[in-house]
């Protein structure tokens, strides 16, 4: 006889545990399934437990530049079980609160491998090998999340051949880490064993890091992590891979190597090169789904599948494959199960964070994506080395952009590379969110001292009007009859 409950959710990550809890604040019954932990990749292996082990890096960074400070500190050594130990108490008390909010709210959860049996029912095989049957009055979400992109011609052994799964958990520092992809997993892991003492090279097939990210940000960024020690090779491959005794190595082909092969020796290898929705074993055709072309469900603004008792979201739905817009998309898709017409998933800009040191935040559109757009720019610029409150941090290295419309002054996107960015970046949302302009962020009173004035005077410099640095002189209007 099938358990009968009003909801159940599919995946207790960020978006799964979101719309769990949701539904229970909104009165349902619902019940939660998880192969794994509650809290899905972000709390388990990706989100929380990389920001410790980044942290442990930046307080190291910090403890040997200490001098500079006035400082006599002497050189920390890293306990790898001791920060292992540190980012598992992290972990766990996140866990720990996730449980106890669905405790609170009512919900149930259990460990197993949920498939599909209709539209509105599940089966699911327990970690004991029996299987169990649920049912669903109002509706079922799918919120099963990515996992990492294993590369077969790169067979991944968790020893010296890695995905981000494995890097959080490495039982030592490795003395060299071959990092492939310059993303956001590949730059931060690059940052994490930098700090811990290894000698990274990162290698990125395209002209640039961070693809997608504003080509100013990113090459400022390249420049720092250059500058810290990391080695980037950009249009470059990884032609293969061969085990060896003592790790790996890798042949390379491309401008880092004036287009010739060139072997180079690792430890250790992360392959880094993005991720794919998890959607295998849930039986969709049972349900009626299908994916599109590259494994995503397709939804609706409610987050509404094409079978109207089921709802996706996270990163099953597709770009950009964020904790924070599972989150949210988790909360819609409660209440619009719950029988809120009016919630929807329609945010003007999602916020994405890269927690390097320093750290990139940015949100909207780049200049080069402004551009595309056909927009006319206005654009304002502020280096954090005229910051007095970066001086004060001896954090002079990086920059806020903010991109403008001309016609309108209206903000496009805002992008920052600093210390803290991930918090300096919720003021571009908000103002995205609310149409504000250039002139209104320069006409805010920011705090001083303080890194967010910093994003205030980037907006004075779009007009002219920073105190703190010299003005760009304005383009010269072109000469009558001059070609255009």
């Amino acid at each position: 006889m099938a358990n009968t409950v009003d909801a159940i959710v599919i995946g207790a990550g960020p978006g799964g545990y979101h719309a769990a809890i949701r539904l229970g604040q909104l009165g349902k019954s619902v019940v939660c399934f998880d192969r794994d932990e509650v809290g899905g990749v972000c709390l388990n292996w990706g989100c929380i437990p990389t920001k410790a082990l980044l942290h442990v890096g930046e307080v190291a960074r910090h403890i040997r530049e200490a001098d500079k400070l006035g400082l006599k500190v002497a050189a920390p050594e890293v306990d790898r079980e001791g920060v292992a130990k540190f980012a598992e108490t992290v972990v766990k008390a996140n866990v720990g609160g996730v449980n106890q909010l669905f405790k609170s709210n009512g919900v149930s959860f259990a460990y197993g491998e949920a498939s599909f049996t209709g539209p509105k029912s599940v089966a699911l095989k327990k970690r004991d090998g029996s299987t169990e049957t649920y049912e669903a009055k109002d509706a079922i979400v799918i919120a099963t999340g990515s996992a990492p992109i294993d590369v077969k011609a790169w067979s991944r052994d968790g020893d010296t051949i890695i995905n981000s799964d494995d890097a959080v958990r490495l039982p030592k520092i490795p003395k060299t880490l071959l990092v492939i992809g310059g993303g956001v997993i590949g730059l931060e892991f690059a940052t994490v064993y930098t700090r811990m003492g290894a000698k990274v090279l990162v290698v990125e097939m395209m002209p640039q890091i961070l693809t997608g990210t504003d080509l100013e940000i990113s090459k400022t960024m390249a420049r720092i992590l250059k500058k810290q020690g990391v080695e980037i090779a950009l249009n470059t491959k990884v032609v293969s891979i061969e085990k060896t005794g003592a790790g790996v190595k890798a042949v390379l082909n491309g401008e880092y190597t004036n287009s010739k092969d060139e072997t180079r020796e690792f430890e250790v290898a992360l392959v880094a090169v993005g991720r794919r929705p998890v959607t295998d074993n849930l039986n969709l055709a049972a349900a009626g789904l299908t994916t599109d072309e590259r494994g995503f469900i397709p939804v609706d603004v409610q987050r509404r599948t094409a079978v109207s008792t089921i709802f996706a979201i996270g990163d099953v739905t597709g770009a950009p494959l964020l904790a924070h817009k599972a989150m949210k998309e988790g909360v819609v898709a409660a209440e619009a199960i719950a029988g809120d017409a009016a919630s929807a998933y329609d945010p003007v800009a999602v916020p994405n964070c890269v927690y390097t040191d320093p750290e990139v935040a940015t949100v909207g559109l780049s200049e080069e994506e402004a551009k595309a757009a056909g927009y006319e720019l206005r654009i304002g610029k502020f280096p954090l080395i005229a910051s007095g409150r970066a001086r004060t941090m001896n954090e002079s290295d990086g920059l806020i952009k903010l991109v403008g419309d001309a016609k309108t002054d209206e903000l496009l996107g805002m992008h920052i590379i600093a210390p803290q960015a991930e918090s300096l970046i919720g003021e571009g949302v908000i103002a995205l969110e609310m149409g504000a302009t250039l002139e209104d962020i320069g006409l805010s009173i920011h705090p001083h001292p303080t890194l967010t004035e910093s994003i205030m005077d980037a907006a004075e410099a779009a007009h002219g009007k920073a105190i703190h640095i010299v003005n760009p002189k304005p383009k010269a209007p072109a000469a009558v009859g001059a070609a255009t």
